[in-house]
């Protein structure tokens, strides 16, 4: 695309906004989550190698010159309001201070999570909270058997039909995965933010919703070993350069082979402290190459596609990330606690 070209356009359509409504409805076209710089930003990993960087300089450019056109916009329309209004400004007279929102901490490291992985190329997409059995889990090679089906750990809710049409509170972002990957074909590189739902006793560590974000890659040629370079690029991007990870062997049904990754303590940097439990890590996502019979499910070629796929709790991300000790703070809004971030 013309970056050139779409910048003339971007400012001519400025030139003709008349109203705020006009003006929101411009930022969420081209800096909207799926908006059109989202959109170049994600086409960065299909163009040849060479022509990547002066690409991705040129996208930040000019997102840099659509939120300046905007923030001008903005002004002159409250100065232009201000002046037909006949408001004059005394001058003399003490200012009084306005009470200012924050974005909560869940929101911050939810965009600052997603805003990490766009930068890698990844797309961000969402997806419903209520679900069917057959996208939570059957779609996800989980049987009939595992303990996460059964009433005391899903919230079912009453619907008629097939069992595998019944319908639920999603228990993890997951299910977006079987609802992309069977809209489109790979090449796919997709995170999933959104509130997932388990019938946990609440406690300063659980709760019966959270937050949760979903990742995935599928491609020809996907290996584990691009799994854990994302990832540890991901993790320094969060908790700082000095941070070191750890997979170890786990288990999901989704994933084979799979790993629970750990960071470094950030508290004690590895030296072990009652936050680690003396052990020196932390353990922050589940991850895995994606089982081919998920890829059966969708229709996918499982001798031709490979992929990752990862989840993380946001709500312990932002815990380890603010030194936050109880997760029912984040849920209590007690603005005495909000204030600090």
């Amino acid at each position: 695309m013309d970056i050139d070209a779409l910048q003339n356009q971007i400012e001519s359509e400025v030139r003709s906004i008349q109203s705020a409504q006009e003006l929101e409805a411009f930022r969420l076209k081209y800096l909207g989550r799926k908006g059109l710089l989202a959109q170049l930003t994600s086409s960065i990993p299909t163009l040849p190698v060479g022509e990547r960087a002066a690409f991705g300089q040129k996208v930040n450019a000019l997102k840099n010159t659509l939120i300046a056109l905007i923030a001008q916009k903005e002004s002159s329309a409250v100065s232009q309001a201000a002046c037909e209004s006949g408001e004059r400004t005394d001058i003399s007279m003490p200012g009084i201070a306005q009470a200012l929102g924050r974005l909560h901490p869940i929101t911050q490291v939810t965009d600052g999570i997603c805003d990490i992985f766009m930068r890698m190329g990844f797309m961000v997409e969402e997806g419903p909270e209520i679900e069917t059995e057959y996208n939570n889990f059957t779609a996800l090679n989980i049987p009939l058997e595992h303990p996460s089906r059964e009433a005391f750990d899903t919230f079912y809710l009453k619907s008629q039909g097939q069992k595998d049409a019944r319908l639920l509170l999603r228990s993890h972002t997951s299910p977006v995965q079987i609802r992309v990957m069977k809209a489109r074909k790979p090449p796919l590189a997709v995170v999933v933010p959104g509130k997932v739902y388990r019938p946990d006793a609440t406690d300063a560590s659980h709760s019966f919703m959270f937050h949760q974000i979903e990742g995935f890659m599928v491609d020809e040629g996907i290996r584990f070993s691009d799994l854990k370079g994302m990832l540890d690029t991901f993790a320094k991007a969060v908790f700082g350069k000095e941070v070191k990870t750890r997979f170890r062997p786990h288990f999901f049904p989704f994933t084979e082979p799979s790993a629970e990754v750990d960071v470094s303590c950030i508290m004690c940097k590895g030296k072990g402290c009652s936050v680690c439990g003396k052990k020196g890590w932390l353990e922050i996502l589940g991850s895995g190459m994606i089982h081919p019979n998920v890829f059966k499910h969708v229709g996918y070629d499982a001798k031709k596609y490979t992929g990752f796929a990862f989840a993380m709790g946001v709500d312990r991300i932002a815990m380890l990330k603010f030194g936050i000790n109880d997760i029912r703070l984040l849920y209590q809004n007690d603005l005495r606690f909000l204030r600090q971030f």
